[in-house]
């Protein structure tokens, strides 16, 4: 069998964090994950009832292996394969017949035994069936088809099930995809019924669902052997050569970019082990929205036997992106120790506040070392993308019901509810022994929302967030055949945060409240669009005041949930219990309260951060074309000359049929001006003539 050049193919890591080899993880959303090969296609195209009719005879096919493939999808369709017989040619017409019988069809001839102690005496499983479907050659109008000549569907054996015929030898196929897929699993160690379990999880297809058996991998890797020994060593070689290059690469964008940079590791032979490296616009952005960094490590490349983790913060428009990359020649503490120290160097000695990060033992004792002061949080979201993985099959029917549950106990924001509650919801579906839930009530510092709710988090555990994160990580991930493909992809990625001129709109003011209206002017749209909701919101509680500057803020209906602030107006200070501002930088529903019912018009401006201000964005706003205030005014003078006009123009219809004719003729004329986006325009309601 030939080799030929592998792609470099990503996998999400499904090493379990509980260390137990033999334990896999199956994210949330795998299921929805093709891997597109010929079989998939051709039974795709094919499941349709109505697609294929039972062959007749005098049916016609262009080619003879159209027919036998036509043949193929009514066998499989009706519970048997077919194989082919007999060909017949003639000097003139070369073949001109075709035999395709069933499966089953003839007897099997008895062999001469081998001369060995305990020969193996299989057993046939043909039993003369007279299934089968001849095809004859014609030339018609000089050109060349093949006619069914014969046709029989007559069986004398039990057909199969859909279940038991995919089973069938011909249908259980080993494409070429899958083929390349088994051969890297095989030369980075997994085991054959580990490699079926990981085909299982890509393809996003039930246990014992693969077109092909255990038996069948066992036979390819076993035929294989010198393939795969050919293979490690071009794959050594190829990834030597693609880190080279990956250097070089690095080297040369430090002369377009004066701010990139990067790092390395090399073993005692010299041989590259690790790589880092950032943009000069990134390491630039994370001096404002360097506070919380997440540090994605879900994919590695099993091409390469490489890690792949990602740096991303996150702007003031909600929005991920990229910080820095590096690839890692394994997954211990010590690997991630100097990816740590990397990143550091590259941001010359800063440390974010908060790192969010999967689960993972080497991580965390990593972080632990290289960034003491640092908050490190376990994302939620990885937490519940693995419940599915580690409890579906153990807890059967009851799964969906431990998951709600479990969602709700993990956002509790009392650490004494939350233990209380866990207990309880472990010992209710009698899991309390799983070796799972001790891995997360280990981690419990670092993940359930009572423990890191006064860590700043800047909203990167909304669902928004990740799944720009995940948008990123798609865009990249794509197959590319070197290292030095997949830098140049990301950094166009990296780029389009940079270079995106999209205009962000100004959101409507939802209330009259002057505090509303101010802090539109400050805040990017994101982060005013998350201030507006908790302002909407403070409007149904009610505030009681406690004395020496406490309130007690509560839901006008809901008896629970209700939240102690603290005012101290000698500095214009306001803290509340849930600690919202202290998570997100956003103030919540419960400090506006106490602001509104204090007479404040203005928010203080140091609950303004600088990570949240229009003026600070990525992105340019409405805002830094044409300022607000201007805008206002002329849309205050369009209103009024449009009222004027409209009230003039309905007198008589002479007057109403020409503000129409010339109105028209103006709207045209406004709608073909060329736009300049660089000028801030001077729209003040004085430029507005008088008609």
């Amino acid at each position: 069998m030939a080799t030929k050049p592998l792609n470099n193919i990503w996998i999400r890591r499904q090493q379990c964090p509980c260390g137990d080899w033999k334990c896999y993880v199956k994210y949330q959303g795998d299921d929805q994950t093709t891997v597109r090969s010929e079989l998939v296609t051709r039974d795709s195209a094919t499941s349709s009832s109505d697609t294929i009719f039972t062959p007749y005879v005098g049916q016609i096919f262009k080619t003879d292996d159209e027919g036998f493939d036509y043949y193929c999808n009514f066998a499989r369709k009706n519970g048997f394969s077919v194989r082919k017989a007999r060909s017949t040619e003639s000097q003139n017409l070369g073949v001109y017949r075709r035999d395709f019988v069933c499966y089953r069809s003839g007897f099997n001839q008895p062999r001469k035994k081998a001369n060995v102690e305990h020969p193996r005496d299989r057993k046939s499983v043909r039993c003369g069936c007279d299934a089968k479907l001849y095809l004859t050659k014609e030339v018609v109008d000089g050109e060349i088809q093949w006619y069914v000549s014969q046709f029989s569907n007559i069986h004398n054996h039990e057909l199969l099930e859909d279940d038991q015929v995919r089973l069938l030898p011909a249908y259980r196929k080993i494409q070429e995809s899958d083929q390349e897929r088994i051969l890297l699993l095989t030369k980075a160690g997994f085991p054959v019924n580990r490699i079926l379990k990981v085909l299982e999880l890509e393809k996003g297809v039930q246990p014992g669902q693969l077109p092909f058996i255990e038996k069948d991998v066992r036979n390819f890797v076993r035929t294989c052997k010198k393939t795969v020994q050919e293979n490690d060593a071009l794959l050594t070689q190829k990834r030597e050569i693609d880190m080279l290059a990956l250097l070089e690469t690095c080297r040369v964008a430090t002369q377009r970019d004066d701010g990139f940079t990067y790092n390395y590791t090399t073993d005692e032979n010299g041989k590259i082990e690790n790589v880092s490296w950032a943009y000069g616009d990134s390491i630039r952005a994370f001096s404002v929205f360097g506070d919380v960094v997440t540090f994605e490590t879900t994919y590695r490349s099993i091409t390469y036997n490489m890690l792949l983790g990602v740096w991303f913060g996150i702007d003031n428009q909600g929005r991920a992106f990229l910080l820095g990359c590096v690839l890692l020649q394994d997954e211990t503490s010590q690997s991630f120790s100097w990816a740590l120290q990397a990143f550091i160097q590259f941001l010359r000695g800063n440390h974010p506040q908060t790192i969010v990060t999967d689960i993972d033992s080497g991580l965390r004792n990593a972080i632990a070392t290289e960034l003491p002061n640092t908050k490190h949080v376990i994302c939620v979201w990885h937490v519940l993308s693995k419940l599915s993985s580690w409890f579906s099959l153990s807890l059967g029917l009851q799964y969906p019901e431990f998951k709600t549950e479990f969602e709700l106990v993990c956002h509790l924001e009392n650490i004494e509810d939350f233990e209380n509650q866990w207990n309880h919801l472990m010992a209710r579906f009698g899991i309390e022994s799983d070796k799972h839930v001790s891995l997360l009530f280990s981690y419990r510092a670092f993940w359930p929302i009572a423990y890191i709710r006064g860590y700043f988090l800047a909203r990167t555990m909304t669902i928004d967030y990740m799944k720009s994160v995940d948008k990123f990580m798609k865009n990249i991930l794509s197959p590319h055949s070197s290292f030095k493909n997949f830098f140049e992809q990301v950094s166009v990625a990296a780029s389009v945060a940079f270079q995106n001129k999209e205009r962000v709109p100004n959101l409507p003011l939802k209330t009259c409240l002057p505090l509303e209206e101010h802090a539109r002017s400050i805040l990017s749209p994101y982060a005013f669009n998350a201030l507006q909701q908790e302002l909407v919101l403070c409007m149904q509680y009610a505030a009681t005041d406690m004395a020496n500057g406490s309130f007690l803020v509560r839901h006008y209906n809901k008896l629970e949930g209700e939240c102690l602030v603290i005012w101290i107006p000698d500095n214009e200070q306001v803290h509340c219990s849930c600690k919202e501002y202290e998570h997100s930088g956003i103030l919540c529903r419960h400090s506006l309260r106490v602001l509104v019912l204090k007479n404040y018009f203005q928010i203080p401006e140091k609950y303004f951060p600088l990570r949240w201000r229009v003026d600070s964005s990525l992105v340019i706003s409405d805002d830094q074309i044409t300022p607000q205030d201007n805008a206002d005014e002329c849309s205050e003078a369009f209103h009024s000359l449009t009222s004027t006009l409209y009230s003039e123009a309905l007198i008589s219809k002479e007057r109403f049929n020409y503000v129409h004719r010339e109105l028209t003729q103006v709207v045209e004329i406004v709608r073909n001006m060329p736009v300049f986006d660089e000028v801030t325009l001077d729209l003040a309601p004085n430029n507005v003539s008088e008609l």
